[in-house]
């Protein structure tokens, strides 16, 4: 079983926080050439054996162009989509534009998108998880919001949250405490781990043990564990003879709790890279040493909402 799965965060939009993507993408960010460069992408992820998609309303036109290529591709019938609500993308396909997604964890923001996912994946549908699920926000302490996620849920789509920042753990753990009718309402967790941030990995680790999907987004931290990124694990990687992106992606698929590592690929050739982590085995003594090169969680967080979007 093909234990990665496939993000267009990064090739859905045209401008994104990972770093490379005036070498990876270039300057062809029109409509066309991303609905372009998303087909290649997904057409190599599926015939390397990934059958898991991952989309959200802020990612541009990711639904759009996921939907574009199930129709082109009727004999696809074996991948499990799942996209989030909860952002807006505000962009304007504007590579410098100055906002280019909004947050908004309101009912009606759940009502309005889930009718415009619905309306471009309809059945096709399978997760639908809160997008950055934070307690600040109150998504998490919503009773009336829940009960509307509730009958999704109970319409067959698996609900769940998507985390990110230093609090990732409390998101996790607040979530695995809401029940609805007696069961569990967020059974799909997706957060950020690496190993230059792997706090949430015990949260994590409960949320499993609870019965829950754990993904791990991020695995490659925005292109700083891609080849050429962080000195530290540049060395563990050479040491071993694998590219970065591999060890990265191959540490997270080494946790216990895992379900599926995402790849943000954006061409056939990282796609093919990525999947290749499964055949990297990271002896116990070397994964920590990787995580020993953990950086403080706030410290992380801060320095990633500095990247640019390019």
């Amino acid at each position: 079983m093909i234990r990665v799965g496939i993000g267009l965060a990064a090739i859905a939009r045209p401008a994104y926080i990972t770093s490379g993507r005036a070498v990876e993408i270039g300057a062809a960010r029109g409509i066309d050439d991303l609905r372009a460069r998303t087909a290649s992408v997904l057409d190599t992820a599926y015939a390397a054996g990934i059958r898991y998609i991952d989309v959200a309303r802020s990612y541009g036109r990711a639904e759009e162009f996921l939907a574009g290529w199930l129709a082109a591709h009727p004999e696809v019938d074996d991948v499990e989509i799942g996209s989030k609500w909860g952002y807006r993308y505000v962009g304007e396909w504007q590579l410098g534009a100055d906002v280019h997604e909004v947050k908004d964890h309101s009912a009606s923001a759940f009502h309005e998108q889930l009718a415009e996912t619905a309306a471009l994946l309809g059945p096709r549908l399978g997760t639908y998880h809160v997008h950055s699920a934070t307690l600040d926000t109150g998504v998490l302490a919503d009773a009336a919001l829940h009960a509307e996620l509730a009958k999704l849920r109970d319409r067959g789509v698996r609900i769940g949250i998507s985390t990110s920042g230093p609090a990732q753990a409390d998101a996790v753990r607040a979530a695995l405490d809401v029940r609805i009718g007696g069961e569990a309402l967020f059974t799909s967790i997706q957060s950020t781990w690496n190993v230059l941030e792997p706090s949430v990995g015990p949260a994590l680790a409960d949320a499993a043990a609870a019965g829950a999907r754990v993904i791990v987004k991020e695995a490659v931290a925005n292109g700083r564990l891609a080849p050429g990124g962080d000195a530290g694990p540049s060395a563990v990687a050479s040491r071993l003879g694998a590219p970065l992106d591999q060890v990265a992606i191959a540490a997270a698929l080494a946790q216990p709790w895992v379900w599926r590592v995402l790849s943000g690929a954006a061409d056939a050739e990282q796609v093919r890279s990525n999947v290749a982590a499964q055949d990297v085995t990271l002896p116990p003594e070397t994964l920590d040493e990787l995580l020993a090169m953990a950086e403080d969680p706030t410290d992380y967080w801060t320095a990633r909402s500095q990247r640019p979007w390019t």
